[in-house]
């Protein structure tokens, strides 16, 4: 199978190429290497499928079609995995800009050029935060999104309905993931994993907002592009609901949503602790008001991931953070 993953230098595209990789697949990898956060982990990253015969990396932005029309007609993928965006929900409150041009006018780009190359099935990654203010738990599919609290939020919110209007319009099979707080080894700087670790391994305190009192539905990395794979074997068929849950299908067009999480929020202190038992270290901390965008708690239901797929991601905390810091400690070599 040919596949196109936008993000191949990123956390989640990185880890589901190398899977794909292994399990024998052609992957196309789109990335920018843009300076959000280290270039040195991306690169780093990026030498984990350098090896692979299968592998034709693009170092290019979405926002440049011409570019990106360039590397589809050079891969002519069966599937197309949409990971690459401008991350982060604090920074948004910083530069809004990057956020339109990137997760928005790239996005588009991307929905485009499937619709040009006759695509199998788009997987066109979201996040949590389109549930916004939403507090019924645990986030359904279905629920209501129609309060985005950041911008982040609300353009990956656009490139869902973007989506979804392209799918009527063209046919192109689509399903918009929403994730929930992915962790594991070679994770990004800015979430709270490698924060927490770094404060911890060099004695510094850590940022604890809303004193504490947040929970986040935790999704290991490697459940995650197990996720993945699975659903790209189960594009939406318009017509074709799944039976015995509810289902997100549109009746419209061949276009769902699927939340992809552990089902199973874990308080913000708990988190600290299972990192300070592997770490060895007990952490400082600086309790903090809660930052504007921020909400006090993320629940997946994973329901309509596991009638398409037959799994539900299920890595325990403890086990998760384990690998995650045994991996922290061998990269930044501190024994």
């Amino acid at each position: 199978m040919r596949f196109l993953i936008t993000g191949t230098a990123g956390f989640i595209g990185n880890a589901l190429a190398l899977k794909l990789l292994r399990d024998g697949h052609e992957v196309a990898g789109v990335d920018a290497i843009t300076p959000y956060y280290s270039i040195r982990l991306k690169r780093d990253r990026l030498q984990r499928l350098a090896d692979f015969d299968g592998f034709t990396p693009h170092e290019i932005a979405l926002e440049d079609m011409d570019a990106m029309a360039d590397a589809f007609a050079a891969a002519t993928p069966d599937r197309v995995i949409h990971l690459a965006a401008q991350a982060g929900v604090r920074y948004s409150l910083e530069n809004p800009r990057s956020y339109v041009e990137t997760n928005v006018v790239g996005s588009f780009n991307v929905i485009e050029l499937c619709k040009q190359h006759d695509v199998g099935h788009l997987i066109l990654s979201s996040t949590s935060s389109a549930y916004g203010a939403n507090t019924d738990y645990p986030f359904r599919e279905t629920d209501r999104t129609a309060f985005p609290l950041t911008i982040y939020a609300a353009t990956k919110q656009a490139s869902e309905l973007i989506a979804h209007s392209h799918s009527h319009l063209h046919g192109v099979p689509t399903s918009c993931v929403r994730f929930f707080t992915v962790y594991g080894p070679w994770g990004r700087p800015d979430m709270a994993p490698m924060l927490f670790a770094k404060a911890l391994f060099v004695g510094k305190p850590i940022d604890v907002y809303n004193h504490g009192q947040m929970a986040r539905d935790f999704t290991f990395i490697e459940d995650l592009t197990e996720a993945l794979i699975r659903l790209s074997d189960a594009p939406p068929i318009m017509g074709q609901p799944v039976d015995g849950v509810t289902d997100s299908l549109s009746p419209v067009a061949p276009y769902r949503l699927v939340n992809i999480g552990n089902a199973e929020p874990v308080p913000l202190m708990a988190f600290i602790r299972e990192i300070e038992a592997h770490v060895g270290v007990r952490a400082q901390m600086n309790m903090m008001a809660m930052q504007p965008g921020d909400v006090e708690k993320t629940h997946a239901n994973s329901d309509l991931l596991h009638a398409l797929t037959g799994f539900r991601p299920a890595t325990p905390l403890k086990t998760g953070i384990k690998t995650f810091i045994d991996w922290y400690r061998e990269y930044y070599g501190l024994g």
